[in-house]
């Protein structure tokens, strides 16, 4: 799906990662990896395109696709006078109608997404009423919603807690194997190991892509 190379992504022509060349393949399910400081964050916004590269390239295989992006928790404000069914319907657009409002499909995608995550009760409280863990199975709802072929997540689990890390892991695994291809900036060792078949990591030498062999369940 996409194909980097000598990819260097950083920030006002200063790179943050090594020269990176690879394939991340369609279908696949890939975990950036590596130490704080290394350019995980940074790769994944330069591939979603919302930094340029510094140096080198990528490109797609075939045409760009929608992406569904996960960004971290502390980069969203939580004080917007929204509701937790509000937030979930923006993974509709463009299908929303400003005058008519949502589709009765569209509806009916943001209310099993809403039970997916578990925030069915919550459909209807002001986004600034939830945790941590609500807040983020909020934003993954409207990943779901969207039903994009690519989804970029960028540290999905950091400052959630465990049950709702387990609700997030295994939502994504079914995504995987729907067939969307999912790209996540981890720092979780053992969850990677666990779960995720390909790697990329970006604190070697040479930024290495990996791909093992792992239960996927």
């Amino acid at each position: 799906m996409i194909v980097m190379n000598q990819l260097t992504a950083g920030y006002e022509c200063q790179p943050v990662t090594r020269a990176i060349t690879g394939v991340i393949e369609r279908g696949s399910m890939t975990a950036i990896v590596g130490a704080n400081g290394c350019g995980k964050s940074t790769l994944l916004k330069t591939l979603a395109g919302f930094i340029p590269p510094v140096s080198g390239r990528f490109h797609w295989q075939g045409k760009r696709p929608v992406i569904g992006w996960l960004a971290q928790r502390h980069a969203l404000e939580a004080q917007f006078p929204l509701t937790v069914q509000d937030v979930v319907s923006m993974g509709c657009w463009p299908g929303i109608s400003l005058l008519a409002g949502l589709r009765r499909g569209s509806r009916l995608r943001v209310a099993s997404a809403l039970e997916r995550v578990g925030l069915e009760s919550m459909a209807h409280s002001t986004i600034d009423e939830l945790s941590g863990g609500q807040f983020q199975r909020m934003l993954f709802a409207r990943v779901l919603v969207q039903q994009a072929p690519l989804v970029m997540l960028d540290e999905p689990f950091t400052g959630v807690d465990e049950a709702t890390c387990n609700v997030l892991m295994s939502l994504m695994l079914e995504m995987y194997q729907q067939g969307q291809t999912l790209l996540a900036v981890l720092h979780d060792s053992e969850r990677v190991a666990r779960h995720f078949p390909q790697t990329l990591r970006l604190d070697s030498e040479i930024p290495l892509f990996q791909t093992e062999r792992v239960r996927v369940a």
